[in-house]
């Protein structure tokens, strides 16, 4: 008897999240997405979990209506974007606003944490980051081909490093169960240097744009939280791992590159990393 899907709970760039069986839910991909992407995912996954990590269990492979898509754990709870929306809409009342501002609206602190716990494994069979950064530097139109060169070559010149990585450390991606955060995603996962997943990080929090259909007042919220976040996320992560933003720096540029050949990603954002991924032309710190 065939599995009957249930109710949407999520939707990204590359695929969209129903319920399915009691516990489960299924992620079935967009047409922008193939069914080897989603092997390759449920191949991080498995990976992920053998390392002892809070990952959801991976059941498989399975087809609905012609679409291919993976099986999950159901990880009851919400997301850290989820939590933020909530709490920053009550920020959005005057007594909120008394507070202050040190309240971790984005959970850049959990994000710290389960980001080091990630960067202690070595990930073995993932594959490696340098190769997955060349491809997408090479394939965004955004940048020309003389600076898809300066930004690989910028690259090679980094320290490289062998450490698991998670590839998209967003607040969508980490799922909050009672106590205990979960990540989820693990499409980008690859072998290679923390600093990329902390530079992912930061460039997310920074220039991120909300969606529309979110109240526009949240804006003002966001805004006024980004920096306070990013430090408070370096600082967490520094002293879990005696890294700091002078060895992420560098990876600012690379990273911004990446992110945009990304489909979610929108015109808006992508001028903000344009001109980030260009500042290794006029920069001496990235020199």
């Amino acid at each position: 008897m065939a599995v009957q899907i249930g109710r949407k709970l999520a939707e990204g760039g590359c695929a969209e999240v129903f319920e399915w069986e009691e516990g489960k839910i299924v992620k079935l991909a967009k047409p922008n997405t193939n069914e080897w992407a989603l092997q390759r995912e449920l191949n991080h996954c498995r990976i992920a979990k053998s390392c002892g990590l809070p990952v959801p269990d991976v059941y498989g492979l399975v087809h609905w209506n012609g679409r291919p898509g993976i099986v999950f754990e159901l990880v009851e709870g919400e997301s850290l974007m989820t939590r933020f929306v909530d709490r920053a809409v009550s920020a959005l009342h005057p007594e909120a606003a008394a507070s202050g501002g040190n309240y971790d609206y984005l959970g850049a602190g959990i994000t710290a944490k389960l980001l080091h716990q990630v960067h202690q494994q070595s990930g073995a069979g993932m594959p490696e980051q340098r190769e997955n950064l060349v491809y997408d530097i090479r394939r965004t139109s955004y940048l020309s081909e003389h600076e898809h060169d300066a930004i690989i070559g910028y690259l090679e010149r980094l320290p490289a490093k062998k450490q698991l990585c998670h590839g998209d450390p967003n607040p969508g991606n980490i799922m909050l169960r009672h106590d205990d955060a979960w990540l989820i995603d693990w499409n980008n996962a690859s072998v290679g240097n923390p600093e990329a997943d902390l530079a992912e990080y930061i460039l997310m929090i920074r220039y991120a744009i909300l969606p529309s259909h979110l109240p526009k007042e949240l804006n003002a919220v966001l805004d006024a939280a980004r920096e306070s976040a990013i430090q408070r996320f370096i600082e967490e992560y520094e002293s879990l791992s005696g890294i700091g933003y002078a060895e992420i720096e560098p990876w600012l540029p690379v990273i911004a590159a990446r992110k945009l050949c990304a489909d979610a990603i929108s015109e808006e954002e992508k001028e903000f990393l344009i001109r980030e991924a260009r500042s290794i032309f006029h920069n001496t710190s990235h020199a």
